[in-house]
């Protein structure tokens, strides 16, 4: 997993220069409109205005920055590039950032609180690349049934990235972790639009934090982090969700205890159990490991193949938490294995295809369904919860014969 291409002096000089401050204060005046196919409101999104290093991507909203990356670039490949990569921020962001005077505080249940430069961080441990899946734990929730609250997410609030660092684990062995420690709390520069909110800050167990994947990073695809990223550093878990992948990481405090912080005792939490959307006061458990998922990239629903001819089907698959280990094509009467592509890692994206030997007539609600190492399979009906969070229904389209 080593990699030298990005060295510690590109950290350094990396992609600390301002320019959001435009895009984030442009008016809504886009005219250029994409249908995500929303079934409980408005589904209509701009495509404008555009971001400093992003193509076009949709807009969910200007500030702070919440940008989908539209269904379309995922039909190749496995990596999502940079520009095309979403884009989610809970609070204000800066337009700028001092790599030389950043620093790193480490803090809490340690043996001595340091503060570390970038050069020291990058200097901690081997470098380390990793192929994982960053996916906001609300993607797809706008296609909730019935609608539920927060951004209308279509599929795209997900991308996966070649990411480069250092191991959390050997961060944490600048200061020490003391006797007792249970958890990894992290906090970035991003602050709160309103007075009296919450600081976004995150944390995950200490059995987590030091394993051979988690990372800070600095690298994405190649480059320093973008600043719409998290540059200059940005924790990496690969296999959960991306509210835990800290960016613009500027304190560690390790905890001895449970973690009462609001974003992980009161937000971002799932219900314990399957519920109805008439339940009330029930048990919830904080979101963590994403469940697999799959998607048909080839074609777009309501497409028309040629009746009679054969018909090959292309998307991509994850395994979540685990390696991906099977993608079926299901509905419509069919029940078939598809062929999976090259695997760069369990927590990767995977490409699949299937070929159709001969389109007898109108594909109606067919999907692909994936299961993982760990026996996880996608479910055919959706797991409903008031957030719509870890939405891993089987996604289904309907293609017309012609």
């Amino acid at each position: 997993m080593s990699n030298n291409r990005l060295t510690r002096r590109a950290l350094i000089a990396g992609a600390g220069a301002g320019g959001l401050g435009a895009a984030l204060a442009a008016p809504v005046l886009a005219q250029k409109l994409i249908d995500l196919g929303l079934p409980g409101g408005p589904s209509l999104r701009p495509l404008e205005p555009a971001f400093p290093g992003k193509s076009e991507m949709i807009v969910q909203r200007i500030r702070p920055p919440l940008l989908e990356t539209p269904m379309a670039a995922f039909r190749e490949g496995v990596i999502t590039p940079n520009d095309r990569f979403f884009v989610r921020w809970n609070w204000s962001m800066p337009t700028e950032i001092n790599a030389a005077a950043h620093r790193v505080a480490i803090g809490g249940a340690v043996k001595t609180p340091v503060s570390l430069t970038l050069d020291d961080i990058a200097s901690a441990g081997e470098t380390v690349e990793v192929v994982a899946i960053n996916q906001c734990a609300g993607n797809g929730r706008g296609l909730s049934e019935p609608r539920v609250t927060g951004t209308q997410w279509g599929n795209g609030a997900m991308g996966c990235a070649r990411w480069t660092g250092v191991r959390l684990r050997d961060v944490l062995a600048k200061a020490g972790v003391a006797p007792g420690a249970a958890r990894v709390r992290f906090s970035g520069l991003d602050v709160p639009m309103t007075d009296g909110a919450p600081q976004f800050v995150k944390s995950i167990p200490m059995d987590i934090a030091l394993r051979d994947d988690v990372l800070v990073a600095w690298g994405m695809n190649g480059e320093p982090l973008p600043l719409l990223h998290g540059y200059p550093l940005r924790i990496v878990v690969p296999g959960w969700f991306s509210t835990y992948w800290v960016k613009m990481l500027a304190t560690i405090e390790v905890l001895t205890g449970e973690d009462d912080s609001y974003y992980v005792a009161k937000s971002y939490r799932m219900p314990e159990a399957p519920i109805t959307p008439e339940d009330k006061d029930f048990p919830t458990v904080p979101i963590t490991a994403m469940p697999p998922r799959a998607f048909i990239t080839s074609h777009a629903d309501g497409a028309v193949v040629a009746k009679g001819k054969p018909l090959t089907l292309e998307g991509i698959a994850m395994g979540g938490d685990a390696a991906l280990t099977k993608v079926d094509l299901v509905g419509n009467g069919l029940a078939m294995t598809c062929t999976l592509g090259p695997d760069e890692g369990p927590y990767a994206f995977r490409r699949w295809s299937v070929t159709i030997p001969q389109v007898t007539g109108d594909l109606a609600n067919i999907g692909v369904r994936a299961a993982n190492a760990k026996g996880a399979v996608q479910p055919e009906a959706l797991n409903w919860n008031p957030s719509g969070y870890a939405r891993n229904v089987i996604e289904r389209i309907t293609l017309r014969a012609q």
